[in-house]
């Protein structure tokens, strides 16, 4: 039993733990009060909760956002709306139109609740933590199975601190705070991890700033970021009209944390991560003066009011560097309306930006893609390579003071060598008009909705128990991190065929090898060998979802990322670590490998031995896995596992 006290995360889980007990490293279940999908991962989501046969969703609340896929050159983004307006209607959910804004950032202003826990199909999920909230990324089909009332499942992670101490200086921003962080965990530091923030600095930031922090705490690889509730959310609820939702949220005095760093905000100065990979981080003072030929503003890491006024009174009177193209993308309809109310967005207009709608947009390659060789500054969250859409780019991450700055000048510019602090006030309220979310159906009234599907929805592949042996080829061999956009790739040509998994598999891994989706339909079946923390970044299920259409049984790797590993279970395939990382050196693509009791392992085994039968070699294996976790791969994957009436 605890008998000291409990951190803020802490308090959240024991509020809603249903299994298991709060020791690290063991799994526990949790009762989860809201859910929240977009529309790149919510087709298939909902295809899983009617598959399972659940009328209405038992959750809080639950929000389906279309934000991702808003480029219709197509039928198919369309009706992939439409049918996620007409799942949503008749199975008890309420549905973010296009156009309303970014699912994170629409849901902070309307929905997050201080004290409550939130899954989404979007590893950013953990935006809500910048109001006290327990948001966590998942699978699509862990959401499903949520919405239909089922336990949410997973390790219970240990708590690493961060103490904030001073307050940011003129010009510095909340982005280069998580960017530090980063600076100092890695895109590893995270990983089994809630990172809680704390200390007197806290106070000095604004809830959309704690949001900026909390969201990028996914690239940490953590399962969730949170913050206190305290007097600052109050007064963001009551802005939001919303001060009901109040709770005081605080760590005890006396609680115990795994592990502790300190951020002296006071001390900061801008940063930002280079290419390709978010904790790549340098001070701009450092870049100062390269050329640049984009910039980009917006997605759910920084597109609030706050962000767009300081953005705006940085630009304003002033014009666009002539070799600079810059986009805005509000983050929702909320912050557009009263941008444009008072006379900011007019200020962004008249400098030269390109006003996107309020969509994720560039962030996920949809539009906006850099030059050939371009070298783009942007206030999102992430820039592995090929993500922009241009796979030769150069994207760096900054904060939208940064990327103001470096607009005007045309060069990486420290934002604060202008000489001047733009004077932002917000509001006392904010501009509400929930106009753009529909409310669902009745009971009464679903039972008499149809759902609309257009003709490139098509259903979730079946799965099938394991064989007692395996004998297949390593169809894949790649190196560290190794990311869901690695693995199953977004941007303009790929996302509207996320509904359709044939289709999509001839997309799969592209990025690393061209050839690799025929090479795996031409074997039938197959492992892929991968480095560490494999399966970094998206929580999009397809990457778990569209390998196992294409035959593949298991993952061998070095070590793997939190969702995805989720992911794959979910999908009947088997995630080995190598005992020994360097018999990574001893696999190699093509060689034929045997696993004698395959099936066997999986069911009661903590190991097994892989046979490299090409280089005449035994390595050793590890499968970690719970007794739940072991029952859904002998069933097939999750959807089966819940059919049997798990």
């Amino acid at each position: 039993m605890q008998t000291m006290g409990y951190t803020i995360a802490e308090k959240i889980i024991k509020s809603h733990i249903l299994s298991g007990e709060m020791i690290v490293g063991k799994e526990i279940g949790l009762k989860i009060d809201q859910t929240l999908t977009q529309d790149a991962t919510g087709t298939a989501v909902y295809l899983q909760l009617e598959a399972m046969e659940i009328p209405r969703v038992k959750t809080e609340l639950s929000v389906a956002y279309i934000d991702h896929n808003t480029l219709q050159a197509g039928f198919e983004n369309a009706d992939d709306h439409r049918y996620i307006q007409t799942v949503a209607k008749k199975h008890g959910i309420r549905f973010s139109r296009p156009g309303n804004g970014i699912c994170h950032q629409v849901h902070l202003e309307r929905f997050s609740t201080p004290g409550k826990t939130l899954i989404g199909s979007d590893s950013h999920t953990p935006t809500a933590g910048g109001i006290g909230m327990l948001g966590m990324g998942a699978g699509g089909l862990d959401v499903a199975v949520a919405m239909g009332g089922g336990t949410y499942y997973i390790t219970m992670p240990r708590i690493i601190k961060i103490n904030l101490t001073g307050a940011l200086s003129p010009m510095v921003g909340a982005k280069d705070v998580i960017l530090e962080v980063l600076r100092l965990l890695g895109v590893k530091g995270g990983v089994g991890a809630i990172i809680e923030y704390s200390g007197e600095g806290v106070k000095s930031l604004s809830v959309p700033e704690r949001a900026t922090i909390t969201n990028m705490g996914a690239e940490l690889g953590a399962t969730s970021s949170i913050f206190p509730s305290d007097e600052v959310t109050r007064q963001f609820l009551k802005a939001e009209g919303r001060e009901e939702c109040f709770v005081e949220i605080k760590a005890d005095d006396d609680a115990c944390y795994h592990e502790e760093y300190t951020v002296d905000l006071s001390a900061l100065r801008p940063l930002a991560a280079c290419p390709h990979s978010p904790d790549n981080v340098k001070a701009v003072s450092a870049l100062e003066g390269m050329k640049i030929s984009q910039v980009c503003i917006g997605s759910c890491t920084n597109s609030s009011l706050r962000d767009l006024l300081t953005v705006a009174a940085i630009l304003k009177g002033k014009t666009v560097h002539p070799d600079v193209s810059l986009s805005i993308s509000p983050g929702s309809k909320q912050v557009y309306t009263m941008l444009a109310e008072c006379g900011a967005l007019a200020d962004l207009i008249s400098a030269g930006a390109r006003i996107l709608e309020c969509a994720c947009g560039p962030c996920i390659g949809m539009g906006f893609s850099p030059k050939s060789a371009g070298v783009s500054l942007r206030t999102f969250n992430r820039n592995f390579l090929g993500r922009s859409g241009t796979k030769d780019a150069e994207v760096y991450l900054v904060s939208p003071e940064c990327a103001a700055a470096s607009a005007i000048a045309g060069v990486f510019t420290d934002p604060t060598t202008l000489g001047f602090t733009p004077e932002i006030t917000l509001p006392e309220y904010f501009k509400i008009n929930d106009n753009l979310i529909d409310m669902p159906a009745s009971p009464e009234e679903a039972e008499g909705l149809t759902v609309e599907r257009g003709p490139n929805i098509k259903p979730i592949p079946k799965g099938a128990p394991p064989a007692e042996n395996l004998a297949v080829k390593v169809v894949l061999k790649v190196g560290d991190n190794i990311t869901t956009d690695h693995i199953m790739p977004a941007g303009t040509k790929v996302l509207p065929y996320r509904s359709n998994i044939p289709k999509l598999s001839e997309f799969c891994f592209t990025v690393c090898d061209r050839d690799f989706p025929e090479r795996a339909k031409k074997e039938g079946a197959g492992v892929i060998l991968g480095g560490a923390n494999y399966g970094q970044g998206s929580s999009r299920e397809h990457a778990a979802m569209v390998p196992k259409y294409l035959g593949i049984k298991a993952v061998i790797a070095k070590s793997f990322a939190r969702i995805h590993v989720a992911n794959l279970i979910n999908f009947g395939i088997v995630p080995f670590t190598l005992v020994n990382e360097g018999d990574y050196d001893r696999i190699d693509e093509g060689d034929e490998i045997y696993i004698e009791g395959f099936a066997s392992a999986i069911k009661e085994a903590d190991c097994a031995t892989l046979v490299n039968k090409t280089k005449n070699v035994s390595i050793p294996l590890s499968l970690s896995l719970t007794d739940r976790q072991r029952k859904i791969l002998l069933s097939g994957g999750m959807l089966e596992y819940t059919k049997l009436g798990n």
